[in-house]
């Protein structure tokens, strides 16, 4: 049998990798940095495609809404242009993990379950997760959403909040995205939906005068979210959004979009960090 006797070239192969490995290993795999970002010249972020007031599509191409113009000011705030990757619910965080986009601006409610799997930076907005259905339904309480079926985008803040709120046996149907959802309560698939503070406009739009929030099930605040370990991006993006609220832009977004004055947020929310670790 002949022995294996390991040369010095090896020897030494095998020791710098092992000193190097930890490095690697903190990395994430697609991590990128403000840099590297500047150099390519552009920042590719993951929006919802079809869910205004926050991120849609105009008749004319143009993505548009909240978090449309927060992206184009971070970009403006990094010296690069901004593309747009539209994205429904329950892809946003596959995209971003992927390496598929640089970061979310996409109505991304602040989770703690998110909170593992993305890096959330500091609250830029707060929304809302409610029931909608016609004012002749009285619901008044959560037993009462037994009376009827209810749609939800799958895997959203509002299937999540729905589905534990509701009393065993309701009928809930889960849609792949808001869209989906809002039509299927305006055709009359289902009776009610779970959404967001701006879905009724929505509503109000396809069926005028019938429907109401009924119900509240938690006030939510929105983050932009990197990959977790990306320490870079997640504090320039802590001073971008400082920075809006000081100087005003916040408040320009607000009034444009949302209507209601600036929301007063939290330093800080249980099981999510603001910072990378």
């Amino acid at each position: 049998m002949t022995r294996f006797t390991p040369t010095r070239r090896l020897v030494l192969a095998a020791v710098v990798a092992a000193l190097t490995l930890p490095a690697i290993a903190t990395r994430p795999a697609s991590a990128i940095t403000t840099e590297e970002i500047k150099a390519r010249g552009k920042i590719i972020v993951g929006i919802q495609g079809d869910n205004p007031p926050w991120g849609f599509v105009t008749s004319d191409g143009k993505q548009d809404g909240l978090d449309a113009d927060m992206a184009r000011l971070y970009a403006k705030e990094l010296g690069v242009t901004v593309e747009f990757v539209p994205l429904e619910v329950s892809n946003r965080i596959p995209a971003l993990t992927s390496g598929r986009v640089d970061v979310l601006f996409a109505t991304m409610a602040m989770l703690p379950e998110r909170a593992k799997a993305v890096q959330f930076s500091k609250p830029y907005v707060a929304n809302a997760i409610v029931l909608i259905a016609p004012k002749s339904v009285e619901i008044k309480t959560n037993a009462d959403m037994a009376k009827v079926s209810i749609g939800v985008a799958k895997g959203a803040a509002q299937d999540t909040q729905v589905t534990k709120n509701a009393p065993a046996g309701t009928t809930i149907r889960r849609y792949d995205g808001d869209a989906p959802s809002i039509q299927a309560l305006v055709s009359g698939q289902v009776q009610a939906i779970g959404g967001n503070i701006f879905y009724l406009q929505r509503v109000e739009q396809a069926r005028p005068g019938e429907f109401e929030n009924k119900l509240e099930f938690q006030k939510l605040y929105n983050g932009a979210c990197t990959r977790l370990g990306e320490k870079e991006v997640n504090a320039s993006l802590n001073a971008f959004i400082d920075k809006i609220r000081a100087n005003g832009e916040l408040k320009k977004l607000y009034d444009k979009w949302m209507k209601v004055p600036v929301h007063q947020f939290p330093d800080s929310l249980e099981g999510i960090p603001f910072s990378a670790s």
